[in-house]
């Protein structure tokens, strides 16, 4: 249900929530949709499905924890200034047009779309259809009526078909926040070393 991209698919999940135990259903309805699901989220919650990116840094740091206060800090800052540099080498040997994640997400897209057929409303707006099932694309807008366009800023695969017929560059309908040199700008800022503690 928190992966939902359309309502009638959270439904059908949270039904079969409810016939194993309806208090499940009664708590995440409690706690809170917009916190848990994509479906109900003010804002674009991405693909990371996580309680808090504390717990990955908690687990970095468990043996650190035992260290005094300033060795803990400079283990906390080496930690940071390692993930920094990695994370920019391993974006400057990126070759592909986007992240190798959202590469890989176009690339399952482009692949999903083969035995779509597409029907033009307008320059922007489409039909597509897809194995019995109806969807609504705007080009211009980057939304369709699946969702995943505008939720994962890539085309989904109902867009895949349209930009294939069109001729199209998939590129430009991808946010650029999935672009090598965004992701770089990311750790721009160096976790520079501190001088010895005596220092």
């Amino acid at each position: 249900m928190a992966k939902a991209y359309s309502q009638y698919d959270f439904d059908e999940l949270m039904g079969k929530v409810q016939k194993v135990d309806m208090r499940v259903a009664e708590y995440l309805k409690s706690a809170g949709r917009d916190k848990w699901a994509r479906l109900y989220a003010s804002v674009n919650r991405g693909w990371t499905m996580t309680s808090n990116i504390a717990e990955c840094i908690n687990r970095h740091l468990l043996a650190a924890r035992e260290l005094p206060i300033y060795d803990f800090l400079e283990e906390v800052r080496r930690m940071f200034g390692r993930w920094n540099y990695n994370n920019r080498r391993n974006g400057t040997y990126t070759f592909t047009t986007l992240g190798k994640k959202f590469q890989e997400m176009l690339s399952i897209n482009k692949y999903l779309c083969l035995r779509m057929t597409v029907e033009p409303s307008t320059e922007f707006v489409y039909t597509v259809h897809d194995g019995g099932r109806r969807f609504i694309l705007n080009l211009n807008s980057k939304t369709c009526s699946c969702r995943m366009f505008q939720l994962d800023e890539i085309p989904c695969p109902h867009a895949w078909a349209v930009i294939k017929k069109k001729n199209l560059v998939a590129d430009d309908y991808c946010s650029d926040l999935f672009k090598p040199e965004t992701v770089l700008k990311t750790y721009d800022v160096p976790v520079d070393p501190l001088p010895d503690e005596r220092e």
